[in-house]
């Protein structure tokens, strides 16, 4: 049962958490909203859609933003009682600080736990929602752009033209469709039906043509061919300026899919790149669920260090720390894509050093052996003031 310590201290680091992660979500999603913003005016969409667009990208920023969040909740929480005495006060009534790191450490694992939860299930599914429904929007777009009757130059070195266009089913009817992307030839292909399609894995607009002809022409030769089918493919950039999604990426995988060996297998052979960044997918799954646990034991002696330093300053303290944390891991998952470094130690090796560093800090502070950073800082003060006064 917990104590009336542990529940005000849960209860403190669960605001915190809450109003950090609110604040960080929001800064994340604007500035993503700027980078997006060509591909928004070009689909023309409206506020309910763009606010469900981001918010089927809200998960995978979640993740990253869940161990961050979680150490601002401890770190502040922890500064503040050191700033106001309350841990002296604490440590006066025969209370520990290994007593005290109770509820810190059940906030951090229900931190873990949720983005857990996130790296299993809401990062796919929230991944694939968007490119869904980015490409439905798309494809319906390019049906209104394709008019009836009308030569459409909007696709660089290229031309086409249907006689009739259903913007609802995506069906064409008389077309004709020439092709002078290769430098070497030109291609003039005609067919009676096709249809507008989109293809989710690589994230473009297919021109499925049917039961036509293809006309090219090569240093003064025209070869012919007939068709049952035939595809012409388009990026999504060709149409709407900004958009362009590519393939789909690992982060955008699902559990199952992450954990398909024999498509790994395949992989090896054809993409040993994409091989490795599904490997490297998958330690991130657990590795930015796991870092609340370690971040929020690395902060604690950290923040019972800084005695009288103040909020706004603890914000970037801990801000610094995480961008150190998160410096290591980027480095880590560079290597381990490139395939310099095994995924599993790169991406390990942050986590643990970190881990190390936060279990011997806290029994250094449990013996009041942790060195008192704020004396330091307000000891470097007074000297330079000194220095400054001497000088004049």
């Amino acid at each position: 049962m917990l104590n009336l310590v542990q529940r005000r201290l849960l209860l403190e680091h669960a605001k915190t958490f809450l109003l950090s992660s609110a604040v960080l979500l929001l800064f994340i999603l604007m500035g993503r909203a700027l980078q997006l913003r060509d591909m928004l005016l070009g689909l023309e969409l409206g506020v309910v859609d763009t606010l469900r667009l981001f918010g089927y990208l809200s998960p995978f920023f979640l993740l990253i933003i869940c161990p961050i969040a979680c150490m601002l909740a401890v770190f502040l929480t922890f500064l503040r009682m050191s700033t106001d005495r309350e841990l002296v006060a604490l440590k006066a009534g025969g209370v520990s600080l290994y007593q005290m790191l109770v509820a810190p450490l059940i906030f951090s694992c229900g931190c873990a736990l949720f983005g857990l939860w996130i790296s299993m299930y809401l990062q796919a599914w929230g991944m694939g929602s968007f490119r869904t429904a980015v490409l439905n929007v798309a494809s319906t777009s390019a049906r209104v752009v394709l008019q009836p009757g009308v030569f459409n130059k909007d696709v660089p070195n290229m031309v086409m033209f249907a006689r009739k266009v259903d913007p609802l089913s995506g069906s064409m009817a008389g077309i004709m469709v020439e092709d002078r992307r290769s430098p070497d030839n030109k291609t003039v292909i005609i067919a009676p039906e096709g249809n507008l399609e989109s293809d989710y894995e690589n994230g473009q607009i297919i021109f499925m043509l049917r039961d036509g002809a293809s006309y090219t022409g090569r240093k003064g030769t025209l070869t012919s061919l007939h068709f049952s089918e035939y595809a012409v493919r388009l990026n999504f950039d060709t149409l709407f300026k900004g958009l362009d999604i590519g393939p789909v990426k690992p982060k955008e995988y699902t559990w199952a899919r992450l954990y398909d060996r024999e498509n790994e297998m395949q992989l090896r052979k054809t993409d040993p790149r994409m091989a490795r960044k599904i490997v490297v997918e998958r330690h991130k799954r657990f590795v930015f669920p796991l870092a609340c646990i370690i971040l929020c034991i690395f902060v604690i002696p950290i923040a019972t260090s800084f005695q009288g330093l103040k909020q706004q300053t603890g914000v970037l303290m801990a801000l610094l720390l995480f961008l150190l944390y998160y410096s290591l891991l980027m480095l880590g998952i560079s290597l381990g894509e490139s395939g310099d470094v095994p995924p599993a130690i790169g991406l390990w090796v942050p986590n643990a050093l970190f881990l190390i560093l936060g279990i011997y800090g806290t029994r250094l502070a449990a013996q009041e052996r942790m060195p008192r950073l704020s004396d330091y800082l307000h000891f470097r003060r007074r000297a330079s003031s000194a220095a400054g006064r001497a000088s004049e």
